[in-house]
């Protein structure tokens, strides 16, 4: 995820011999990456605003005004999520600085790197995800 959004290649951390899990060079390495994330999201914010006022144009044709406002309405909802992300992305940081950052919020193990290197705002680690996922599947049936 955090690839994608900036655009450019993120090292991935490498943990030195003997080293902590979740140590102060791996917090900080995440939180780069975290802000970073919230930056380009900042960004295409605004991005999307300045270009939302710009298109702004009464159709008087029905179907060109339909369109712009499909349009509109599908910018508006990649926006909000957005902006839940980057909600999410404070609350992380949030982790980060409390030191509770890389643990599974539902049986305390850790995340680990790799996982937290693809989505560091993953808040659960891959077992109770799946679980998640499972119990997700059973309910929407």
């Amino acid at each position: 995820m955090s690839k994608e959004l900036q655009g450019k290649q993120v090292t991935p951390y490498e943990p030195k011999s003997g080293e902590e899990y979740m140590s102060p060079d791996q917090l900080l390495h995440f939180r780069k990456i975290l802000e970073g994330m919230k930056i380009e999201l900042s960004q295409e914010i605004d991005r999307a605003v300045h270009t939302m006022q710009d298109e702004a144009t009464v159709f008087a044709d029905p179907n060109d005004r339909a369109s712009q406002e499909s349009d509109m309405t599908l910018e508006l909802r990649n926006r909000d999520r957005e902006r839940k992300l980057i909600k999410k992305i404070d609350e992380i940081i949030g982790k980060i600085d409390s030191e509770e950052y890389g643990y599974c919020e539902s049986c305390g193990v850790e995340i680990g790197l790799k996982r937290l290197e693809a989505r560091p705002t993953a808040t659960l680690c891959i077992d109770c995800k799946t679980l998640d996922e499972m119990r997700e599947k059973q309910i929407a049936k």
